[in-house]
């Protein structure tokens, strides 16, 4: 069976993918780093013949550098400015309550696997969180629905988390453990991480997928440094899927969301400035700090990240705030509302009064009590701000001329889609 190749548009950008099977990959907290440890050891040989064959370089991701903003990106190939998802948690202005942004309600743009899937190929989402679910696989049935297309052929998507919860009706596919053949693993563990491309390689196999979204969770690179045994072990069982998926011949466009660094002290306790308490502290008015890297995940990060949005009354000095925080050892940008908006590409109607960003080994709580640190207390590695933001840049076939300069200049990981479709040599 040959794929379906047509050329289809999806906000405002082409993409012509070839007939052959197109996966791209989202490696969950990839430093650039992990891929060269490994590397170095022989782990991923398939990566190696790719940096050859195709490109390997770096992209540079969206910011905050979290992951469902990247994500969002990436499915969508514009910038949180459009899409309109600012973090993983955010306080929604409609309704003043402080929620988890994981719902499609949410993005404001298509996805361009539905896209894909309105001209006919047949669209597989797999992602490790099931809190992704929901935006990735936004527009995908109900667009081919439209169409009136059957089940079998509307598109696949599904997290390793929830994989017994999927339905034909509500996922696009059934019994994903026979499928896959394997258990649904823990989703504190890199199992979880390595269903996915599990999933993928059988969803290709099968013949039910031939456009291929893979989104892994961070478990591992929150827990382990580069050169760890477990991460090397981890990116080893990544590259041999990898390898599958090459000899059943599809285009692969791999990147990350964004990458990981230890938020520590000399002693290896969290290094966390807790912004919220020092603002109450220090100026005497009632701040909000919104954390956008809360999530249902604790154990990875204990809600402690880079990035804060900092909430306060009219009334409130920011000016003279922005200056004071910007003196703070560990804080290295802070930028009012209308310059976040144009600066770091968010939409200005989903972040607050100040925009606060903090170093590659510092991070920004609100207040003591809200934060468990037990969770964190055999060493943070955490992300969010502009020392996670450069990520790996992988396509497994050599670019064309155009590609090529492109490449050299200033990518975009949400560019990956983009270039796995239009930028290989064909």
């Amino acid at each position: 069976m040959t794929p379906n190749a047509s050329t289809f548009v999806a906000n405002a950008r082409t993409y012509s993918p070839s007939a052959r099977p197109v996966v791209v990959v989202c490696l969950d907290g990839s430093a650039d780093e992990y891929l060269d440890a490994a590397m170095a050891r022989g782990k991923m040989p398939n990566l190696q013949k790719m940096a050859v064959r195709g490109y390997r370089g770096f992209a540079r991701g969206a910011l905050p550098s979290f992951t469902n903003v990247n994500n969002a990106s990436i499915i969508t190939g514009v910038p949180p400015s459009i899409h309109g998802i600012s973090g993983n948690f955010f306080l929604d202005p409609q309704t003043g309550e402080e929620v988890m942004m994981n719902s499609a309600k949410y993005l404001r743009a298509e996805t361009i696997t539905a896209a894909a899937a309105r001209a006919g190929r047949k669209v597989g989402i797999v992602t490790a969180k099931e809190k992704l679910r929901d935006i990735l696989g936004h527009g995908l049935f109900d667009s081919l629905n439209t169409l009136g297309a059957q089940d079998s052929t509307r598109g696949i998507a599904f997290s390793s988390e929830k994989a017994p919860e999927a339905r034909e009706k509500t996922h696009g596919i059934s019994d994903v453990e026979r499928v896959v053949g394997r258990r649904t693993p823990e989703i504190y563990s890199g199992d979880a991480s390595l269903f996915v491309f599990y999933a993928g390689v059988a969803l290709i196999e099968s013949q039910r997928a031939d456009f291929l979204y893979l989104s892994t969770t961070d478990y591992i690179q929150h827990k382990h440094k580069p050169e760890d045994p477990a991460a090397l072990e981890f990116y080893a069982e990544i590259d041999t899927q990898l390898g599958r998926m090459l000899e059943l011949g599809a285009i692969l466009g791999i990147t990350a969301d964004h990458g990981m660094n230890a938020k520590c002290k000399p002693d290896g306790s969290p290094n966390v400035i807790y912004l919220e308490t020092l603002l109450r502290e220090t100026f005497q008015l009632e701040f909000k700090v919104i954390l956008p890297i809360t999530d249902p995940y604790v154990l990875h990060h204990g809600a402690l990240g880079s990035f804060a949005v900092v909430h306060g009354p009219s009334t409130a000095p920011f000016e003279k705030i922005a200056k004071w925080l910007l003196d703070l050892p560990g804080i290295t940008e802070v930028h009012d509302r209308a310059t976040a908006a144009a600066k770091l590409e968010l939409p200005a109607d989903r972040i607050g009064d100040l925009i606060v960003l903090s170093g590659r080994d510092t991070v920004i709580g609100r207040t003591p009590a809200h934060h468990d640190l037990k969770a964190v207390a055999s060493g943070l590695r955490s992300h969010g701000g502009r020392y996670e933001e450069m990520v790996p840049f992988i396509i497994s076939e050599p670019l064309n001329d155009a590609y090529a300069v492109r490449a050299a200049s200033d990518p975009r990981n949400f560019d990956i889609f983009d270039f796995a479709c239009n930028g290989t040599v064909r």
